[in-house]
């Protein structure tokens, strides 16, 4: 079982808040789709040993591909990899690409889940991030998207915009109930460097966040997911039962993965490696001198088991002591356990079933909560 992520670097206009690896720029377009489709047959023997059953266009913008483009992009996929039955394939969409046209060409590829980048309904909240859509082009595509067949939707949301009050946050979420959309993506609005919301807050020309508006308006979250029958699977991730997204739980569940074109990354159980962020440098390799430019980091056993701790505690799942035991060693599991205690106290983790839970109110903490039980060297205690 394996996954495969297709990074289409591509956007219309820069969110001021976004940090991933995309270009305004179009004129790459054509060359970056025949680079990444070098990339699939160069990156063949990634995956000889797995079966593909998720495949998601991420991005960027994916919804500026054509329904031809993602049809060759699967196409080649199906020439160079065991293909399974496709449990999900999922497409990143913004709401203003999502006309009816497109839709029901969509409906010809092997698409079957559409994620779209709703972020708000409140048009104050679209302006301050620089969206390309509007609220009615909200309101349309999510309509418009289940008119044309697609029942499996995710939107996402941001929430610790300043200006959004909790009133205005929880109308948000009741759009949610309201359009009957069966999973969506949550998150904390944050400033990250070398982004344009870094530098007009620290020019003081936007409004900067507040931590504080951000954690109550999660524990907002928390609640109102609840009371919607929705399962808080992970940290920023809400389905209804049967409706959890296959391809990111396979991330927090440490199942490989392979990333194509530019900025991707890829997973194999033993190392990491990602793609060169830069849409030139990327098609001139590949296309020029049949080389991947990429990086390579082997990750020591020690890595690997960080890397469960902090998955699975953002999960519902929990940190599985007993796989613990049997991978890392009973010495590992004893030190968790001893280190473990302090956020049972603090009512930050529960113990269920031999598995670590966080808490709700542990889940404000989750990432230090992670980071305190990380282990450091071959296996030793970071405190």
């Amino acid at each position: 079982m394996a996954g495969i992520y297709l990074h289409i670097p591509f956007c219309k206009q820069a969110c001021v808040y976004c940090n991933f690896h995309f270009s305004t720029s179009m004129k790459q377009k054509e060359r970056v789709l025949e680079a990444m489709m070098r990339e699939i047959v160069l990156q063949k023997p990634y995956l000889a040993d797995h079966v593909v059953d998720t495949i998601y266009f991420g991005g960027g913008t994916p919804s500026l591909l054509s329904a031809d483009e993602v049809n060759r992009l699967i196409d080649a996929l199906y020439a160079n990899y065991k293909i399974g039955d496709l449990k999900e394939v999922t497409l990143e969409a913004n709401p203003d690409d999502l006309g009816t046209p497109y839709l029901k060409a969509l409906r010809h590829t092997p698409v079957n889940r559409l994620s779209i980048g709703i972020q708000s309904f409140r048009g104050e909240d679209l302006k301050y991030m620089h969206r390309a859509h509007d609220e009615q082009q909200a309101d349309y595509a999510i309509k418009a998207s289940q008119d044309a067949g697609f029942s499996n939707l995710t939107i996402d949301l941001i929430y610790g915009i300043p200006g959004l009050g909790d009133q205005a946050w929880i109308a948000n979420l009741d759009r949610v109930r309201a359009y009957s959309v069966p999973h969506f993506s949550a998150y904390a609005l944050t400033v990250e460097p070398r982004t344009a919301l870094h530098y007009a807050v620290t020019q003081k020309k936007a409004e900067a966040t507040d931590p504080g508006q951000a954690a109550g308006q999660f524990e907002i979250l928390m609640e109102r997911a609840r009371q919607m029958g929705f399962d808080h699977y992970e940290i920023s991730n809400f389905g209804l039962p049967g409706f959890h997204a296959i391809h990111n739980t396979n991330y927090w569940m440490g199942i490989p993965y392979l990333g194509l074109g530019p900025g991707a990354h890829s997973f194999n159980g033993n190392s990491r490696q990602w793609n060169v962020a830069n849409n030139a440098q990327y098609a001139a390799g590949l296309l020029e001198h049949a080389t991947l430019n990429m990086e390579l980091e082997q990750l020591s056993d020690t890595d690997t088991l960080n890397e469960y701790i902090m998955t699975s505690l953002r999960t519902m799942w929990g940190m599985d002591m007993a796989k613990i035991e049997l991978q890392w060693g009973s010495d590992v599991r004893k030190k968790l356990d001893l280190a473990a205690q302090d956020f049972m106290l603090q009512k930050q983790l529960v113990w269920e079933n031999d598995h670590y839970r966080v808490t709700d109110k542990g889940k404000l903490f989750a990432d230090r909560i992670a980071s305190y039980l990380f282990f450091s060297g071959e296996h030793e205690k970071n405190r």
